[in-house]
Formats: C-alpha cells, structure tokens, sequence
C-alpha cells in the first residue's frame, strides 16, 4: 500500500514555484491553492513554492548573497534532491526567470517544462548589453524606491517604494496583496542584477521547452527587452494574460492557474 501510495505520488504533477525580486515565496498562495486542487480536468497537483536566499522567511541576510548562484542556492538544493526520474513544471517570475534558467542548465532531465512569466528570459547567443543600454531606464521611473549601495560601489541592495509598488506593480491587484506585500517584502540583493546568458548552453538550458506568459497590464516589466527576448530567442509558446498586472498570480490568480494547469497537461 505504501508502495502504491508513493507511486501516485510521483505520477502528481508537480509545479515548482519562484518568486521576484523583494517577493517571497507568499505571493503564490492564490495559484498554489488553485494548482492543488487542479481545476476542472486537471486532477491535484503538487506545489512546491520556494523563498530564495534572503528573501521570505529565508534566513540569509541580503550582506551574505554575491552572486545570482548565491541568490538561487534554495532552488538548485531542492532541484538535487527531488526523487530519482521526477519531472517537474518550473515556473519563474520577474527576476525568477535568472533562477529557474540556472536550474535548466544545472538539471535539465528533471525539467518537463519552464513557465517564464514576466520574467528574465536568458537569451543564448545574443549579446543584450547593447540592447540593455537602449532601453536603460531613468531612475525617476523608480519613483520612491531605495538603492543603496555596497562598499566600494559593488553589492548593495534595492527595495520597492510603497507608491511604486502601489502604482506600477501591484496596480490591479485587491488593497489586501498590497497590505500583504508592504508587510513582507526585503530587499533584494544588487549584486544579483546580471546576465546569466555566459553560464548557460544550447546543450542543457536550450533542451528544456519554454513557455512564455505576458501580463496585459504590466507597468513594471521593460516591454521593449521583453517583446526583443520573445522575438529573438522564441519559446515554444507565448501565452497574455488579461487584466492582469505584474503580479499576475494576485491580480488574476484563476487564468494564470488555468494556464499552468494546461500547460503541464501538454508537456508532462
């Protein structure tokens, strides 16, 4: 009986969740509730979502993490532990994309699909600094949020303003995920603000399938360096999601979910 039990287990889908920047593992509890209880034809699924390092109830501080791999410990530490021949649905959002995109390079078999919602899309072969430069912001576009930096110009940290927040990221979602994230969020790291293109390959994170999603009503994300990742490093789907903003998983929680849910039912 318990053998069987454990069988079923594994043949669950399983959905791997990882959060923005100054977000926590929090701001999917709308999506996992949903995930778990499968919606119509889906069956229940597994979610796992994870805090990254010094982020959430993670207990690292934002001083101790130097580099994107630092930041992104937590997963690759789940990713190497999940039972031998499981497959799971990774699913990054905004900064998540970096995480989930070292976690292809590094785990690719145990990868059905990666999910890049509104998020950092690692673009082999393309050199984005030029492109980056283009469409540099100005810093007024952050409004009231705080940078603050490092010794000797290197690290430090960024934290969203609660007018930023509440005008360009959490713009449609109810007063209460405002309440919420104002409440939880920490700073991010600035010395995770790379490309992590130089450490992935054609071989490892160019197998594993991507799909795309895009939030109709996005203030946050740079739809210029967005829309030129779509078009020059296509996945293998492109999916919008309507009124939603950047946080879609709290704005419009039901599609975002429907998504999710049809895409494993596609590459699992």
């Amino acid at each position: 009986m318990e053998l069987e039990s454990s069988e079923m287990e594994k043949k669950k889908k399983h959905f791997v969740l990882v959060h923005g920047a100054c977000l926590g593992a929090w701001t999917w509890y709308k999506v996992a509730a949903r995930l778990k209880s499968g919606g119509s034809g889906g069956g229940d699924c597994k979610v796992t979502a994870l805090d990254m390092a010094a982020c959430g109830i993670n207990p690292r501080s934002v001083e101790d993490i130097h580099s994107m791999e630092d930041y992104s410990e937590p997963l690759m530490e789940f990713m190497e532990g999940l039972p031998e021949g499981e497959r799971v649905i990774l699913v990054g959002h905004s900064m998540g994309g970096a995480s989930i995109s070292l976690a292809m390079e590094k785990f690719p078999l145990k990868i059905a699909v990666a999910v890049f919602l509104a998020a950092d899309m690692p673009c082999l072969g393309i050199d984005m600094k030029p492109i980056y430069e283009k469409y540099k912001r100005s810093v007024d576009f952050y409004m009231d949020s705080k940078f603050v930096s490092g010794k000797d110009g290197k690290g430090g940290s960024f934290l969203f303003g609660p007018k930023y927040m509440s005008t360009k990221i959490f713009q449609l979602c109810p007063p209460e995920d405002l309440e919420l994230a104002l409440a939880l969020i920490r700073p991010t790291p600035g010395s995770v603000d790379e490309d992590v293109s130089n450490a992935l390959t054609q071989e490892n994170y160019g197998s594993v399938p991507r799909v795309y999603i895009k939030a109709e009503d996005d203030m946050l994300i740079n739809r210029p360096i967005e829309n030129f990742r779509i078009e020059n490093y296509p996945p293998q789907e492109l999916k919008i999601i309507h009124n939603a903003d950047h946080m879609a998983m709290l704005s419009n929680p039901n599609d975002l979910s429907s998504y999710l849910l049809q895409i494993s039912l596609k590459y699992m």
